[in-house]
């Protein structure tokens, strides 16, 4: 589902795209320099935060957190523009931000609901930028609002409904909007009296606007209206309209990269970094039963290396491999401490419902250990907080916190024994080496390079034909760089020639095609045995990739011989934005390729061979899906595999 933001932007671009598509009347007279009118709009609000003291006498059971509402706006307006580019705007008027939060379940399992009637008087100053070749203009500034409705409607079932007025509002708030609008001239060209008709939307984000000096509840608008403006200009001489200027686009480039053989199945070693995370559902102080569960006797004989060669066949042959090896996890624990009498960890439980859950959450880990694999419970501490040690939501954010908090419900495994942790640019468990095989191994991908996709067109495609006149047709991609498995190129053949036609549209509307030939060969012999390396990464940290140089440059770089081939890929999940998640995936692969070509260089290893990528949030390209918080901590990697040549 998308979020609030998500649906907002692509709304405004929307509403962009139908004012740019209309056409400018031909000015037979000056623009006013004064206009006056009125407008009119709907506030849709969204809240976000926590609100249960309604006021001093009345405290409701459960707090209610998100919601929304359309409110009315009007206002008197004026604006100043003493010239085509900038100006100044002023309205002042009566501005609804009242809503209903989302309905909640009280501890009696009694439906909730919350219902306010806010109210302010607005002054809201603008800074105008306008064209003297467009009706378009945009528009940012301060909003200051004084308080005028503080009403709200409480029900709850089984108990009697309750209206009042909220307590401890503040009476003044100073925030900011920025929005754009388009005016319709609906006078004569020629008439020195104008009247225009402007659509406009803007924006009112939550900064400056908590509500409530107590609490955390603010709330963001998204404003649409319409404003009708009248002001007296001078009549001027008709200037024609200068010729249109065509300015060429810079052209893109196609380039295709193809592995001499396609290898049908690849034999890896995987060195799997293991999170020391245990997240618990909603709901429940239960271990999961996505974990693996052993009963006494199977713990008994479970020793951590049965994992090393479990197989799972999959397109990268990764992601049902690892998930498995992970939710062993307090299995590898078990055998780790069981192996190694002197160690002994610390369990940290959170839980936004508080420090009691959170302590509920570790006992049920410790129990296991204990009952299960029989460890003396001395050796194992276990505590509760409300936020984890390293939480992925931070104070102030309002975005996707849904997901943030599944990843915050958890316990931090913690121990100073070297037997069972490992510092690899932070606390993670000792890692487990895994030998599998891979279907379709990434050495096996065909890779499409485009370059400037991304800065020039709207989408490319692909048209790949055989000697034999049967075509494929791939896309559409935005992407600069698109990697193909060489197996789903061939099909069911062992070799062949192909013709590739790379076709693209423009931003402004023009075709670009490109072509060029690759061959392919299916390999069936026994390959050489490839490596591959994780690293991860906490969500949203300024950590960077700098902090394993050390694993990099000790553990990876030995392992590169002279003239292979070395394949990086950067992945995030699906929290945050796609061109900012596209860009920190590219920047951590990109990173990574430099410490080990310096390495390499240093080691005198100069005809090594790089294919860098870098696929964001891509759900096609992702190693996980991203419906657990398991899965998305596991997305926040960067990939390195190390192929023979």
């Amino acid at each position: 589902m998308l979020t609030i933001n998500k649906i907002m932007q692509r709304w405004v671009i929307l509403v962009l795209m139908i004012m740019f598509a209309q056409s400018k009347a031909e000015a037979q007279t000056s623009q006013p320099t004064w206009w006056f009118g009125l407008s009119g709009a709907a506030n849709f609000n969204f809240y976000s935060g926590t609100t249960q003291r309604l006021n001093n006498s009345l405290f409701v059971p459960t707090a209610f957190h998100k919601g929304e509402g359309i409110k009315p706006f009007g206002s008197f307006l004026m604006e100043y523009r003493p010239g085509p580019y900038w100006g100044g705007m002023l309205n002042i008027g009566y501005d609804g931000r009242g809503g209903q939060f989302n309905d909640v379940i009280a501890p009696c399992n009694c439906p909730a609901t919350l219902e306010t009637n806010l109210s302010y008087i607005t002054v809201e100053p603008s800074i105008r930028l306008g064209s003297p070749i467009s009706n378009l203009y945009f528009f940012a500034g301060p909003r200051v609002a004084f308080n005028l409705g503080k009403d709200f409607s409480y029900t709850q079932e089984k108990q009697p409904d309750t209206d009042g007025e909220l307590s401890a509002m503040r009476n003044t708030l100073l925030s900011g909007q920025v929005g754009v609008g388009y005016e319709f001239q609906l006078s004569p060209a020629s008439n020195e009296n104008k009247v225009v008709l402007s659509p406009f939307v803007s924006y009112h984000p939550y900064f400056g606007q908590d509500t409530r000096t107590i609490e955390s509840w603010s709330v963001s608008t998204l404003r649409t209206g319409v404003a009708l403006k009248f002001g007296k200009g001078k009549a001027t001489a008709v200037i024609p309209e200068a010729p249109q200027v065509v300015v060429p686009v810079r052209d893109v480039t196609f380039s295709v990269r193809a592995p001499k053989y396609v290898p049908i199945k690849r034999q890896v070693s995987e060195t799997l970094p293991l999170r020391n995370y245990v997240f618990f559902d909603e709901g429940s102080s239960q271990i999961p039963n996505r974990y693996v569960m052993l009963s006494k006797d199977q713990a008994s004989s479970f020793r951590e290396v049965q994992l090393q060669s479990v197989q799972t066949e999959s397109m990268t042959g990764r992601s049902a491999r690892q998930m498995n090896v992970y939710h062993n996890i307090l299995n590898i624990i078990g055998d780790r401490m069981r192996s190694n009498p002197g160690s002994s960890i610390s369990l940290s439980g959170a839980s936004l419902k508080g420090p009691k859950e959170g302590k509920e959450f570790a006992e049920a880990i410790k129990y296991y250990l204990v009952d299960k694999f029989g460890i003396d419970a001395n050796r194992i501490t276990t505590d509760g907080r409300t936020k984890p040690l390293i939480p992925s939501e931070q104070p102030g954010g309002k975005k996707e916190l849904t997901l943030l908090r599944e990843g915050d419900r958890r316990v931090d495994i913690v121990s100073s024994s070297p037997e069972l942790m490992l510092e690899v640019g932070g606390g993670m468990m000792k890692p487990v080496n895994i030998d599998a095989v891979q279907v379709d191994p990434m050495d096996s991908h065909v890779v499409f390079q485009v370059g400037g996709a991304k800065e020039i067109l709207k989408t490319w495609s692909m048209d790949i034909s055989n000697d034999q006149g049967n075509t494929q047709h791939l896309g559409p991609f935005t992407r600069d760089v698109v990697s193909v498995p060489g197996n789903n190129i061939l099909g069911d053949r062992a070799e062949g020639n192909y013709k590739v036609v790379m076709t693209g549209e423009t931003k402004n509307g023009l075709t670009v095609r490109k072509e060029s030939m690759v061959r392919l060969e299916r390999q069936t012999e026994t390959l050489e045995k490839a490596y591959r390396f994780s690293i991860l990464f906490d969500f949203d940290k300024a950590k960077t990739i700098d902090s394993y140089e050390k694993f990099l440059v000790e553990t990876v770089v030995p392992l590169i011989p002279d003239g292979s081939r070395v394949i990086i890929h950067g992945h995030t999940d699906i929290i945050g934005s796609d061109e900012y998640n596209n860009t920190l995936s590219e920047s951590r692969a990109m990173q990574t390729q430099k410490i080990i070509e310096r390495a390499l260089n240093a080691a005198g290893k100069r005809n090594v061979r790089y294919e860098t990528i870098g696929y964001g949030e891509d759900i096609n390209q992702s190693p996980f899906d991203n419906n657990t918080p398991e899965e998305r901590f596991y997305n926040r990697t960067v990939i390195i595999d190390i192929v023979p040549n």
